[in-house]
């Protein structure tokens, strides 16, 4: 079968690491099933993969890609959770099993023809949502699902503001908070972006690190580094800052007393649950929201996909279909 694989860590994460090549098939292990992919998303996580970031240099060359939508031979059109975990090593939750970790960092990846993954890790895809959208549920619009209504508690009526307006959290975020009828503020670097932002349904654009009208109820910020300050001068008394990312660096300091004297709850937040996919899909299906999708890739292009990943200039989420 084809699949795009990393050949060698990058620093720079360069598309110059990937390859498509013929590899065999993959065999089920017990408790696995066999889909034939028909829609992959990139991801950040893809890049650090890129990177060596978690990864040892023994699993090169690496199938990349952990967002897949597919068919099993029995023709049960499905999604894959990406997280591979055992909710068991986890006191009964994934998100905390210590093993836990991306499909293409635990197995096999899925910018390929074939992938093998847990049958816990199935769920059913609606038939709303074509394969190239279902493709992009499973970790940047989960990610964005479980920050804004279970880590952030949102709600209709109140205002969030999303850090960054157009990465795919940033981007699955607009959508989804605004399906739900929150009041959706954004940040981005060019007035391009904050357009395409409202045109998503964003109810106003700032410029990055701009003094906002009023202070909000809740922040999703997954900028991190360049963001941070600005994301604890903007929540109000009371509010909330959910944490999913750190694209521009991680580093970060912040003035305690203004946390504990203006009673700010700061969450972190990664991926989500099995079933918070399920609760996702179900909105998507029951008010028509569909991904933003950037670009649609051939498998045998995947290296002109990383490109794009890399180039800063996407604005939603990047397909890759074998």
């Amino acid at each position: 079968m084809r699949a795009a694989v990393a050949t060698k860590f990058s620093q720079d994460a360069s598309a110059s690491a990937v390859e498509v090549v013929d590899l065999d098939e993959p065999t089920p292990a017990t408790g696995q099933v066999l889909v034939t992919v028909k829609a992959a998303s990139l991801n950040h996580h893809d890049l650090w993969s890129l990177r060596g970031v978690g990864v040892r240099e023994d699993r090169l060359p690496m199938i990349l890609g952990s967002d897949v939508a597919g068919v099993t031979d029995d023709g049960r059109e499905v999604i894959v959770h990406a997280l591979v975990a055992d909710p068991a090593r986890g006191g009964g939750d994934e998100l905390l099993d210590p093993r836990r970790g991306m499909l293409a960092d635990a197995l096999r990846g899925g910018l390929a023809e074939r992938v093998a993954v847990p049958e816990r890790n199935l769920v059913d895809k609606p038939a709303s949502l074509s394969f190239e959208e279902a493709a992009c549920l499973p970790t940047a619009w989960l990610t964005a699902y479980r920050m804004l209504f279970v880590r952030g508690a949102g709600r209709p009526g109140r205002t969030v503001l999303v850090q960054g307006a157009s990465g795919g959290v940033a981007t699955a975020a607009i959508a989804l908070a605004r399906a739900s009828g929150l009041r959706v503020w954004v940040t981005g670097r060019t007035p391009e972006k904050l357009e395409k932002a409202r045109a998503l349904g964003a109810d106003a654009g700032f410029a990055t690190g701009a003094r906002l009208p009023e202070r909000v109820d809740l922040v999703v910020d997954t900028v991190g580094e360049a963001t941070w300050e600005h994301s604890l001068r903007s929540v109000r008394p009371g509010g909330t800052v959910v944490v999913a990312g750190a694209t521009a660096g991680a580093s970060v300091t912040t003035d305690l007393f203004k946390v504990f004297l203006q009673h700010i709850t700061i969450h972190g937040s990664s991926m989500g649950r099995r079933e918070e996919l399920v609760d996702l899909l179900a909105l998507c299906d029951a008010r028509g929201v569909r991904p933003h999708i950037d670009s649609v890739f051939p498998l045998e292009q995947a290296p002109a996909a990383f490109t794009r990943l890399t180039s800063g200039s996407t604005f939603g989420k990047i397909v890759v279909v074998p």
